[in-house]
């Protein structure tokens, strides 16, 4: 069990103004005690991303990539959001994070504005698939590296929908126990964000203590609105034997598909 002192954190951030925010231990990653997790940063970005689109009446995010160049160290983060271009039904926009004067990460995303559907009855692959297990019956489970440090994995709750955490293929519910920044209520986009990074994580086929296995990158693509607190990772990691990889992810939330998620991976011996 992870020790949590009487200043334990309450949030992953805390906004400071004009695009600063100040990190917590809550963005703790695995690989290193002093870097964060890119789930924490990639949803913060996200957010960043939320508010210039709904500046257009753009209220979906449809994709967020993001390239992540450095570790990002546990300090005060920067964010600048651009537009790229603005149209009358999406709009694409590019996003640098920086840290300590550095540029940690870049990314791109697209946001489109919604309308009305009724999508008709009968059609081929619809209506989408769903998760065999929801997560009111799905198991308690924690990451193998949990309670070394307060991290990720207070940050983040998780059940098993099917397989096992670090043993390959597997299906995992993901819910925020904290604030992605302090006195806000997460966005669905934003729930979304924080866990999808988690894909290489859970689908693991290498020995953590033994290998390395890194994403440089991730993207997410969500063919609709995300709904509630339960994010579901449906997650697979495939191994090239050049030392690179990819990890897969199927996106769900508790009513159905939402989208994918890549992540390119450096496989490295420890």
């Amino acid at each position: 069990m992870s020790h949590h002192p009487a200043n334990h954190p309450t949030s992953a951030y805390i906004a400071l103004g004009a695009g600063h925010y100040q990190s917590s231990e809550l963005t703790r990653g695995p690989w290193h005690p002093d870097h964060q997790h890119a789930g924490p940063p990639v949803a913060l970005v996200c957010r960043a991303v939320e508010a210039a689109a709904q500046e257009h009446g753009l209220t979906h995010i449809a994709r967020l990539t993001a390239n992540l160049l450095r570790p990002v160290p546990i300090c005060e983060l920067q964010i600048e959001v651009k537009p790229v271009y603005v149209g009358r039904n999406a709009a694409h926009f590019a996003v640098q994070l920086t840290a300590n004067g550095k540029e940690v990460g870049v990314f791109t995303a697209l946001a489109q504005r919604e309308s009305e559907f009724v999508v008709p009855d009968g059609l081929p692959g619809h209506p989408l698939p769903t998760v065999p297990v929801s997560p009111d019956d799905a198991k308690p489970v924690n990451f193998p590296f949990a309670g070394r440090h307060v991290g990720y994995s207070d940050l983040m709750e998780t059940r098993t929908a099917r397989g096992h955490i670090f043993g390959g293929p597997c299906a995992i519910w993901f819910r925020m126990r904290h604030p992605l920044v302090e006195g806000e209520t997460p966005s669905a986009y934003q729930r979304v964000a924080v866990a999808a990074d988690s894909g290489n994580g859970i689908s693991a086929v290498l020995d953590y203590e033994r290998y390395s296995f890194v994403n440089t990158d991730l993207t997410i693509n969500l063919l609709r609105h995300p709904q509630g607190e339960w994010i579901c990772l449906d997650a697979r990691t495939y191994l090239g034997a050049n030392g690179c990889g990819l990890a897969e992810s199927t996106l769900f939330d508790a009513h159905g598909l939402i989208g994918r998620a890549t992540q390119s991976l450096v496989v490295r011996a420890r």
